[in-house]
């Protein structure tokens, strides 16, 4: 959520941030009208409440005055709750300012190549895709996920399983003993307030699984659960920043996506993520994205995947994100590069939201704090490349050399 106080005081920046983002600036519109209403009610509010004050030294004459003030108080008040709703709810539709360095663009073609890791396996023979391969080795059973959930799911069945908690067990081993995040095991379902503090709700309602009887949301990623871990509290300055990691399977409709990359494994309903996520100092955030982004390069680099870095445009910016990379790693029977971790820096958006702030000082006012959030990585789309990039003439797949300690094969076949 952006500062009324930022949006008052500087409409244009927020009204040119939400033209680079190509959304609709009539919400800033309806936004400062109510904010001016709002504040001529409170001022007019607070000149009533002082006549009160002062009327209410006098006896029997003043009664009949104090209670048409009183009225005339109760009914303004009402008034500007209603506006403090309406504020509120439009506050919580507007999207996050991107920072000045960020490329500004229409679309994710407008993003900018950052940097690319490693070449592009050449074959002696046609690359297969995933969905061929996991098919023929009996790893991937399409037809029995359709039969037990419908569209969009799949089963992993015996190396192809024990693949997918490989990488998950890798993934969290490293970022737990070599960079330094605490393993987290949240919740898969949270509550409204939680899906509001991260910024999924209002914007994504549509894409969320929601069990309405108990207002449960299953989270679509693990930044959901972690944000609000400290909701609503204050943090001691020495205890930041803070590093969490965190494996969720993750819960979304696709129904932005329908009728996009239907065959395979590359978009479901139901997959598995290993979630960074930090909370820091304001003025560290932008280094601490750094960090994460480079964090996240390294498992990549481990898995002997090539990759490329994305810096995202204005367009193609997060709801809540200040600053994005995209890591994405080359499938070679899909041909095509894909997205498997998504780096942010939200800044105090998430923050705000959620209420999570640190004292600088023993004695100061509490300040927000800044958080951020990537894939270190994200499933399946990294499985896809591993048996993609492995693959071998006979359609068996070599396991990566950092995977086999816990695959305990060196081939699928």
């Amino acid at each position: 959520m952006l500062d009324l106080k930022l949006i008052r005081e500087d409409p244009e920046l927020v009204r040119q941030a939400l033209t680079n983002r190509r959304e609709d600036t009539a919400i800033l519109d309806e936004v400062l009208q109510l904010d001016t209403e709002r504040r001529r009610k409170v001022g007019r509010l607070d000149g009533l409440r002082q006549q009160r004050k002062e009327i209410s030294k006098e006896r029997e004459k003043a009664q009949e005055k104090g209670r048409a003030l009183r009225a005339e108080i109760q009914g303004l008040e009402e008034e500007v709750r209603g506006i403090d709703e309406k504020l509120g709810e439009l506050l919580l539709q507007v999207p996050n300012i991107p920072r000045p360095d960020v490329p500004v663009g229409k679309d994710s073609g407008d993003n900018v190549t950052v940097r690319n890791w490693g070449e592009p396996r050449t074959f002696a023979f046609e690359a297969a895709p995933h969905w061929k391969l996991g098919e023929d080795l009996g790893i991937i059973d399409f037809e029995r996920g359709v039969k037990i959930s419908g569209s969009r799911f799949y089963v992993l069945q015996g190396p192809g399983a024990r693949l997918q908690r490989s990488l998950i067990n890798f993934m969290l081993n490293l970022h737990v003993t070599e960079h330094g995040y605490r393993e987290i095991y949240p919740p898969f379902m949270v509550k409204r307030e939680c899906m509001v503090g991260s910024g999924q709700l209002p914007k994504f309602v549509d894409n969320i699984y929601h069990d309405v009887e108990d207002d449960l949301w299953f989270v679509g990623t693990a930044e959901i659960p972690l944000t609000n871990l400290h909701r609503d509290e204050i943090l001691a300055r020495e205890d930041l920043p803070r590093h969490y990691v965190a494996y969720t399977a993750c819960f979304r409709r696709e129904k932005m996506s329908a009728g996009k990359d239907t065959r395979g494994i590359k978009r479901g309903h139901q997959f598995d993520k290993v979630e960074l996520y930090k909370f820091t100092e304001p003025e560290k955030s932008d280094d601490e994205l750094e960090k994460m982004l480079a964090n996240a390069e390294e498992v990549c680099r481990r898995l002997g995947l090539p990759y490329r870095i994305l810096q995202l445009c204005t367009g193609d910016l997060g709801f809540a994100a200040v600053k994005s990379y995209d890591i994405e790693v080359w499938a070679p029977g899909c041909r095509e590069w894909l997205e498997v971790s998504s780096c942010s820096n939200c800044a105090d958006f998430q923050a705000r939201r959620a209420n999570i702030r640190y004292r600088p000082a023993p004695d100061a006012r509490p300040q927000y704090v800044h958080t951020l959030n990537g894939s270190g990585l994200a499933l399946p789309r990294i499985l896809i490349a591993v048996l993609e990039n492995y693959q071998n003439a006979d359609g068996s797949i070599n396991v990566p050399e950092v995977l086999r300690p816990y695959m305990a094969t060196e081939v699928i076949k």
